[in-house]
């Protein structure tokens, strides 16, 4: 007699048809082309695993317009912790489910419904389902075309989900109309770590908002309101309470048009966030412009990892004030000059931060108008023993680097030992012959182990040096990536 197989059986043959390994906590389906047909196996299947604790569906289309028929079987999935479901196409029945579901999985800590466009102006079919004792920790809604309306469904929720940590509504650009109603109930959350507001069309008065309940969010980790072009001219007036963000480690405010009078604010506040350790302030170039002394005030945050200063129009004296205050920064790990042309020539002014930065591993000074003397002066430094941890190295945009200067660069490159990625990429609208130099550049290739990645963009090479180029992994038995 033939016996129709269990349902732990079907479950592995169902992961195995998918090319996936079975998991009985752990159900990960992430982007695997899932059929409508797929998703009602699958809910089928879910009364045979309860011990199960997350269930990953994104970026599989198909789910949008089935949730329903997923959801009518977790009951037996009341250990449920985590559900992902970015970009599956999920429609206003969808988020109906969704809700109906919250009151049979109460032990749901992560819910992720990022990239659902769908979803925008129909939050309130979830929010009004939550009930109070809610579990929610993380919560993620990027990118779902999020109304004025949804932004305050979501205000009136945050009182019954007091454990969240983790609140993700970037990139709705419509939701900062309703950002001061959000600001005035995340006092109901005192436990928040990760607020991230990026591009959500934040205004003057939404900072001013956010910032009284900053002094309610003693626990926040990271704060990030970058590409929030209209907050410029509003740091002034509203950074009162970002003081008191004693266990802040991640400040990103890029691309936020601040003023001058902006930065004479932020100089005052952000040396007080002693626990920093990511700060990146790129495309504000009223900051480099600025003769107030806020680069130089970074020497108070020695626990900086991360500084990201990209297209800050830094002159002389501002990259002069920087590189006095690295050297108070032995953490520092990522630095970030890129696109500010005062570097070109000056990386002098940095040498003795660079020599005191033991353990940097990412150097980036793409379009910084370096010349010879820059690469000569990165060389010597490795030579002395220093950047002896460096991994990524972007030196691209910088056409006005000399072939002598990539010559001596080249010769020397096979000193850093751990570089993994190279970039010596040209200016889109330019184009240049390889000199002799590339010789030198194989030849190091050779002695760079970890290397796996080296951006050449719009170098010109000869038949015999692309010949060289295509030998070269499979005699050396690497899989470097040219691009």
């Amino acid at each position: 007699e033939v016996q129709s197989p269990s349902g732990e059986q079907r479950f592995h043959q169902f992961m195995q048809r998918l090319g996936k390994k079975p998991n009985s906590k752990n159900l990960d389906l992430n982007n695997c082309a899932l059929s409508a047909a797929d998703v009602t196996e699958l809910a089928s299947l879910l009364p045979f695993l309860p011990e199960l604790e997350e269930i990953s569906l994104s970026w599989n289309g198909c789910v949008g317009g089935t949730l329903k028929g997923l959801t009518a079987h977790f009951h037996g999935a009341n250990l449920l912790k985590v559900l992902r479901l970015n970009n599956c196409r999920l429609s206003a029945e969808d988020v109906t489910s969704l809700g109906e579901a919250f009151e049979i999985i109460p032990q749901l800590e992560e819910l992720d419904l990022s990239w659902n466009s769908n979803i925008g102006g129909k939050l309130s079919l979830l929010t009004k389902k939550l009930q109070k004792g809610c579990k929610l920790k993380f919560l993620k809604i990027t990118d779902c075309n999020l109304t004025a309306k949804d932004g305050e469904s979501l205000a009136e929720i945050l009182s019954v989900i007091p454990n969240l940590e983790v609140l993700d509504l970037s990139i709705n650009k419509h939701i900062g109309c309703s950002m001061k109603v959000i600001a005035q109930e995340l006092k109901s959350v005192p436990g928040l770590k990760e607020l991230n507001l990026h591009m959500c069309g934040l205004k003057q008065d939404s900072l001013q908002g956010l910032d009284t309940a900053l002094q309610h969010l003693s626990e926040l980790r990271k704060l990030d309101i970058s590409c929030n072009r209209e907050l410029g001219g509003g740091f002034k007036d509203s950074t009162t309470h970002l003081a008191s963000l004693k266990n802040l480690q991640v400040l990103d405010l890029h691309q936020c048009w601040v003023t001058e009078e902006d930065t004479t604010a932020l100089s005052q506040v952000i040396p007080l966030l002693s626990s920093l350790q990511e700060l990146n302030l790129s495309s504000n170039k009223n900051i480099g412009a600025s003769s107030d002394p806020l680069l130089g005030r970074l020497r108070f945050l020695p626990k900086l990892k991360s500084v990201a200063i990209s297209n800050c129009g830094l002159g002389e004296e501002s990259l002069s004030s920087l590189a006095e205050a690295a050297l108070h920064l032995p953490e520092l790990e990522i630095l970030d000059l890129s696109w500010n042309k005062c570097v070109g020539g000056n990386l002098k002014l940095l040498l003795g931060a660079l020599k005191l930065a033991t353990k940097i591993q990412v150097l980036r000074l793409s379009s910084c108008n370096l010349v010879a003397e820059d690469l000569a002066l990165l060389t010597l430094l490795m030579q002395d023993g220093h950047l002896a941890r460096l991994q990524k190295l972007d030196l691209s945009y910088n056409n006005t680097i000399s072939d002598e200067g990539w010559v001596v660069f080249c010769q020397g490159l096979a000193g850093f030992k751990e570089l993994s990625e190279l970039d010596v990429s040209l200016r889109p609208s330019s184009c240049r012959d390889c000199g002799t130099w590339f010789s030198d550049l194989l030849a190091a290739l050779t002695k760079l182990p970890a290397l796996a990645e080296l951006g050449m963009q719009r170098w010109g090479l000869s038949e015999s040096q692309q010949k060289r180029l295509e030998c070269f992994n499979q005699d050396n038995k690497r899989n470097i990536r040219f691009d």
